[in-house]
C-alpha cells in the first residue's frame, strides 16, 4: 500500500508538470480581424540599457502587420551588432511599455494572456501552448554574434485594440541567453488604417474601426432602433386621430 501511495503521488506530480505546458487558461486563441494596413514597429535605441561591455547597442527592429485575411500577424525581424558573447540571444514582447527613462526592467513580464509562465520552456512545435510574447521561443533563438534576420507568421498576437493579445501599446525586449535585458523599445503604430475585411457568402465588404465582441445577436442595432420608433408612432396614432375629430 505504501509503494502504491508513493507511485500515485509521483504520477500526480508528473501530470502537474505536463499541465504546465500550456496556460492556466488553456492554449492561446488564434486572432482574427487584424486591421489591414496597420503596421507596428519597435526599433532599438542608440544606447543599450545593459551597462556591461558592448561595442555599442544591438541595432535592429521588429515590424509587424496583419496576416492574410486578417488572421494572425506577419513579423519581420532584423538585428545586427550583436554581442560577441552571452548568446544565444532571445527577444520577447513584454506586457508594459518602456518608460521615459528607458528602464527595461519596467516593461515587466512577457505578454501572457493565458497565464502560462516561462517554465517549462516553450515547445516551438506547439506555439499555441507558449506565451504569446515569447517570439524567439516560438520561432527561433538568435545563434549569431554578427547579424540576424527572419520572417514568420504568428497566429496568437493581435493588432486589434482591446484584444488581450494586442501589442501596439507594449514593448520589445532583447536579452542575453540568461535573460538579462540588453535593450528595449516600444512598439509604435505607424499606419493606423483600421479597415478590416469581413467575409460574406458573395465576397467581402469592408467595415471601418471594428469593435471586437464575444458574440453576435444577428440583429443590427440600427434596425432595432428603427423598429422601436415605428412602434412609438403606431402607439400615438389613435390619440392624434381623436384629437383631430374633436376639432
Amino acid at each position: 500500500m505504501r509503494i502504491f501511495n508513493i507511485i500515485s503521488v509521483a504520477a500526480l506530480g508528473t501530470s502537474g508538470v505536463f499541465a504546465q505546458t500550456t496556460g492556466k487558461l488553456g492554449d492561446a486563441p488564434i486572432t482574427t480581424g487584424n486591421p489591414v494596413g496597420k503596421i507596428a514597429v519597435a526599433t532599438l535605441p542608440e544606447e543599450a540599457f545593459w551597462k556591461g561591455s558592448l561595442d555599442g547597442n544591438v541595432k535592429g527592429s521588429v515590424t509587424a502587420k496583419a496576416g492574410p485575411g486578417g488572421q494572425g500577424i506577419d513579423y519581420s525581424v532584423s538585428f545586427s551588432n550583436l554581442p560577441k558573447e552571452g548568446g544565444t540571444f532571445i527577444y520577447h514582447i513584454h506586457v508594459a511599455p518602456v518608460p521615459a527613462d528607458g528602464n527595461c526592467t519596467s516593461t515587466l513580464a512577457h505578454l501572457d494572456q493565458t497565464v502560462r509562465g516561462e517554465d517549462p520552456v516553450c515547445d516551438s512545435t506547439k506555439p499555441q501552448t507558449c506565451q504569446q510574447g515569447d517570439l524567439s521561443g516560438k520561432y527561433g533563438h538568435i545563434n549569431s554574434t554578427t547579424s540576424f534576420s527572419t520572417t514568420f507568421h504568428d497566429d496568437y498576437t493581435s493588432l486589434v485594440e482591446g484584444d488581450g493579445a494586442y501589442f501596439g501599446n507594449r514593448s520589445l525586449v532583447f536579452h542575453f541567453a540568461n535573460k538579462t535585458r540588453i535593450s528595449c523599445a516600444n512598439f509604435t503604430v505607424i499606419d493606423a488604417n483600421t479597415t478590416t475585411p469581413y467575409p460574406t457568402g458573395t465576397g467581402s465588404i469592408i467595415k471601418s474601426s471594428p469593435t471586437p465582441t464575444s458574440s453576435t445577436t444577428g440583429i443590427p442595432v440600427t434596425g432595432a432602433a428603427t423598429a422601436l420608433n415605428i412602434a412609438k408612432n403606431l402607439a400615438i396614432a389613435p390619440v392624434v386621430a381623436l384629437f383631430l375629430a374633436m376639432l
